[in-house]
């Protein structure tokens, strides 16, 4: 197969090096290119942006596949016109494109199909788009509606701040017609990460977690960027949230898509806010993000090309996707005074040294060849710095490993990449989840979303009483020296995975009866219940309900001696009491 990527960045630099691992693959062009592309395709002078001469140029060389690497020219509906000329091509349709090309569009669209986000309003008119922003107050967000490089959001801390975003979009006109259409948003509060699957229309495949890095400073301090770094897998992704975020964004999303008559195949892309239980969608891209594709693709085994290809025949339910089981980490290196202006032309050394690292791979981004064949940075962000490691602790000492390799004047990069993970990865658990069959795993996910509710870490494992219990002896008598203050205990039928628990501990155990037998849960309940003298247990409801009750009874025992747990359980029952009243209104009964 002859391949073209379209683009020039470090993520078009990780999509040629993993398409060139394709044994269906004899040649790769790359439309512009760069600097370190040039080492592993054939880089043509095209802009990204012009579609003609891409086209033009495919037809010329026979190329079977096209990629298409960033939003411009996706947006421009480079496949509708490749399309139509008959050609292959990978990437979202113009209009299925638009969820990313237009903020109001993908807000409509959310709203419309339930996919949780933030609230807000989009204006044309700058007089209303003020007196909306001074009536909802700050916190607030602003985004130029359009494509504006990752730049067009502007988190505003105050009033004033509010105001100045908004005439630097509105006024100004610093993002151009970006700028047309401004959203007005409220600003959501947790940590951010990263959601990405393969999609032909119908059939998701979701790739490992990931989570950027915007701001250009350490701290998340300073303005936003294109993205300074990123790894994978986010520890706040967790395979319950992960399942909640294919549940409760990308099945609708997909599903309203193809429903508007905008079937979206390709990459979708959800940026995320996760609080404690809860999910919102930032925005949508309708590609690889970057830097965070070159840390997924690190760890992608699969044939991306027959990935791609099945996608576009929409036979994306005949694959599976494997996975590296390490983690990656990428670390950018950008040029002084980025995102701001900076110099150009400055020579690279270190290259070769950080080469020689194992398990480095360093992604081109804004680099050019100099006329004696010297790397010349050419870009804001010029280098992602990508390694792959046993854990994220020791893909992060990789990457900083290779960085320190790397040298031009003014070079600026992030030294706190990966933090995040490090912070959460260190944090022992309060609650061990024991079930006894992974066919519970939907009624104790119940008891783990609200652990998160209330920001308390857990651990969720396999034990049974019956074929496993040397295993479930040993994790209830080792849970108090790892830090485990209460265990939760779930099992259907003779249910005796709580008292064997129990016996082996001094630390709370809560019984979640299992509804897995033809007697619907009493069975489990009755065992449950019927411990003998010395061997305490706690018994929820059965089922679903006991499985929501289990985590708060653990949060409320936590509670007594943890003050913000105590706090967020405060929150929660006034919640609980706000939507009753909320109910009763809309029913028309008195409170």
């Amino acid at each position: 197969m002859n391949v073209l990527v379209i683009g020039g960045g470090g993520r078009e630099h990780a999509l040629v090096w993993k398409i060139r691992q394709s044994p269906k693959v004899e040649k790769v062009y790359c439309a512009p290119g760069n600097g370190g592309i040039a080492g592993l395709a054939q880089c043509v002078d095209i802009r990204a942006a012009n579609i003609d001469a891409l086209l033009d140029f495919a037809r010329e060389k026979r190329i079977d596949l096209t990629v298409v690497g960033p939003e411009e020219p996706l947006c421009m509906g480079i496949v509708d016109q490749f399309e139509a000329a008959g050609l292959r091509i990978f990437g979202a349709s113009g209009a299925a494109a638009r969820i990313e090309g237009s903020k109001s569009f993908s807000k409509n669209l959310m709203r419309k199909y339930g996919v949780p986000t933030a609230a807000g309003d989009s204006f044309t008119d700058y007089d209303k788009a003020l007196a909306f922003l001074k009536q909802t107050g700050a916190p607030i967000v602003i985004k130029a509606d359009g494509l504006a490089a990752g730049k067009g959001v502007m988190v505003c801390a105050t009033g004033e701040e509010a105001v100045a975003a908004l005439d630097s979009v509105m006024k100004s006109r610093n993002f151009g017609v970006a700028g047309d259409r401004v959203v007005i948003e409220e600003c959501l509060v947790g940590e951010e990460a990263s959601f990405l699957a393969f999609t032909d229309g119908r059939t998701i495949l979701p790739l490992p977690s990931s989570q950027d890095h915007k701001p250009v400073f350490d701290g998340d301090k300073g303005p936003n960027t294109g993205g300074m770094g990123a790894y994978s897998p986010a520890p706040v992704i967790d395979r319950i949230m992960r399942d909640k975020i294919m549940k409760e964004v990308m099945e609708p999303t997909v599903r309203g898509m193809a429903a508007e008559g905008h079937p979206y195949k390709g990459v979708l892309y959800a940026g995320l806010m996760i609080d404690g239980d809860k999910i919102n969608v930032l925005e949508f891209n309708a590609r690889f993000g970057d830097p965070e594709c070159q840390p997924l693709l690190m760890r992608l085994k699969t044939d991306l090309v027959a990935v791609m290809n099945a996608i576009i025949d929409e036979k994306l339910d005949g694959m599976t996707l494997e996975i590296d089981s390490r983690a990656a980490v990428c670390v950018v290196m950008a040029s002084g005074g980025y995102p701001g202006p900076y110099e150009k032309g400055l020579p690279i050394s270190g290259l070769e040294k950080a080469a020689e690292h194992k398990d480095i791979m360093v992604f081109h981004a804004g680099t050019s060849a100099g006329p004696d064949g010297n790397i010349l940075a050419a870009g804001g962000r010029v280098l992602g710095v990508t390694a792959i490691g046993d854990t994220v602790a020791q893909a992060i000492e990789s990457a900083y490993g290779a960085v320190k390799e790397i040298h031009w004047k003014d070079v600026q990069y992030r030294t706190d990449i990966g933090g995040k993970a490090l912070v959460r990865c260190s944090q022992p658990p309060k609650v061990l989840i024991l079930m006894g069959s992974d066919s519970d795993l939907e009624i104790m996910t119940g008891a783990a979303m609200m652990l998160k509710k209330f920001g308390i870490p857990y651990e969720m494992t396999l034990a049974s009483a019956h074929r496993s219990p040397e295993r479930a002896m040993n994790l209830a008598s080792s849970a108090r020296e790892r830090g485990v203050q209460v265990i939760i205990a779930g099992a259907g039928h003779a249910a005796h995975l709580a008292g064997v628990a129990a016996s082996q501990t001094t630390i709370p155990v809560i019984g979640l009866p299992i509804d897995s037998s033809g007697l619907q849960g009493m069975d489990a309940l009755l065992s449950t219940v019927q411990m003998p003298p010395g061997i305490p247990v706690a018994t929820v409801s059965v089922g679903r309900p006991g499985g929501t009750n289990a985590g708060i009874l653990a949060a409320q025992i936590i509670g007594l001696s943890d003050p913000d747990v105590a706090k967020r359980l405060k929150v929660h029952k006034s919640e609980m009491a706000g939507g009753v009243v909320k109910k009763a209104a809309r029913m028309a009964l008195p409170v």
